[in-house]
């Protein structure tokens, strides 16, 4: 999409970045980056410069709606670009393998270049896969495991380090 070069120029002036950007089924889908995160004020700022860039120029024929959003917690991973911003993060991945049915990764990202990723699966260890082969894949949020306090339990305790008496 020509748009692409267009909104990256607009955007940095927000310093954001242009994470993906998709028009399907009658929505402009305009997803924004930045290290840190991306909060409601940018995200506003972000769609006011893009409606009115897109007001002035008309650059698509029909009706549309313009969302502006940021990643999330579990984003999609579609390019390269996308993928290196994730190095070191859990991510999940679905692989098409030609004849054999197509397989499920899940583990930390470990590294990207143009032709692929390499993830360390928790079952399998390191593997390589190439863009072309991801049939979708996305980062995966990892809640806390820890136990916090509550009123009926009291503190959490570590047996290895707690005494009696």
């Amino acid at each position: 999409m020509e748009l692409d070069q267009t909104f990256r120029t607009l955007l940095a002036t927000l310093d954001l970045e242009l994470y993906d950007l998709e028009l399907t089924a009658g929505t402009l889908a305009v997803t924004v980056y930045r290290e840190g995160g991306v909060d409601l004020d940018a995200l506003t700022r972000a769609n006011r410069l893009l409606s009115q860039w897109l007001d002035q120029n008309d650059p698509i024929a029909g009706h549309y709606t313009l969302d502006v959003s940021s990643p999330g917690l579990e984003r999609r991973l579609r390019t390269a670009s996308h993928f290196s911003h994730a190095i070191g993060e859990v991510v999940t991945l679905r692989e098409r393998r030609g004849e054999s049915s197509t397989r499920r990764l899940e583990g930390v990202l470990v590294a990207v270049n143009e032709d692929g990723v390499v993830i360390d699966d928790a079952q399998v260890g390191e593997v390589r896969v190439a863009l072309d082969d991801i049939e979708r894949a996305r980062t995966v949020f990892v809640w806390g495991s820890s136990a916090k306090p509550t009123p009926s339990r009291g503190p959490a305790t570590n047996p290895l380090t707690s005494r009696k008496g």
